[in-house]
């Protein structure tokens, strides 16, 4: 697959705007944390199973996701970002959940795993989105049937007009490029069976759902 100028320098971008925001991430992404557990109430997930958190930052997604998981459930979360990772950990530490939690630190098209997972979650990693690369790399690590939820920003109806300068002004802080953001789950969308997209917040966040068929059934 040929790579697009997006996907080569996506990673670096993203990687110096989330060194930048490590510090204040938990508390940026604090008004978004609903959206958060609706996705993960969508993987319906199973006590013992293994999910992926694929742009895991600081870890936000480990406690909810651990409640559904149980003692014997695990995730592998994929983050880029040392700073973000260093916050990650301590949160693995503090919470002694070193038997349940592995990190990679790694791009989401670079990253590589031993095993396959039940689920994987996307929560607001719109460069991952726009990257077949990174997708396809994801979707290479999942069982069939594996159930997967994305969310993040998306243009609002062009009338929309306030709501859209709350997308740009997110989005130019948290996205190396706009591109992709009035469907920005059109490249998970081919890959999926069963997919489902709604919006919330007044159209300027999106919720997306499927299931892995597998290679080759998409």
């Amino acid at each position: 697959m040929v790579k697009t100028k997006h996907s080569q320098t996506a990673p670096r971008a993203a990687l110096q705007q989330y060194r930048v925001r490590a510090d204040l991430y938990d508390l940026e992404l604090q008004p978004f944390e609903p959206l958060r557990l609706e996705a993960i109430e969508r993987l319906k997930l199973a006590p013992g199973e293994a999910v992926l958190d694929v742009g895991c930052g600081t870890g936000l997604s480990f406690a909810p996701l651990l409640q559904k998981l149980g003692d014997k459930g695990h995730i592998v979360g994929i983050e880029q970002c040392p700073e973000m990772m260093d916050k990650a950990r301590e949160r693995i530490a503090k919470a002694d959940w070193t038997n349940q939690v592995s990190l990679l630190e790694a791009s989401a098209q670079d990253a590589h795993w031993k095993g396959r997972a039940d689920a994987a979650i996307f929560h607001f990693t719109h460069d991952v989105m726009r990257s077949p690369t990174a997708i396809d790399n994801v979707m290479a690590h999942l069982r069939p049937g594996a159930r997967v939820v994305a969310t993040g920003l998306q243009w609002a109806a062009p009338w929309a007009g306030p709501v859209n300068l709350f997308v740009m002004g997110a989005a130019l802080y948290s996205v190396s490029s706009l591109d992709g953001l009035a469907q920005p789950w059109s490249e998970l969308a081919k890959r999926l069976t069963n997919f489902d997209q709604q919006s919330t917040w007044m159209g300027s966040v999106y919720i997306a759902s499927g299931i892995w068929p597998g290679p080759g059934s998409a």
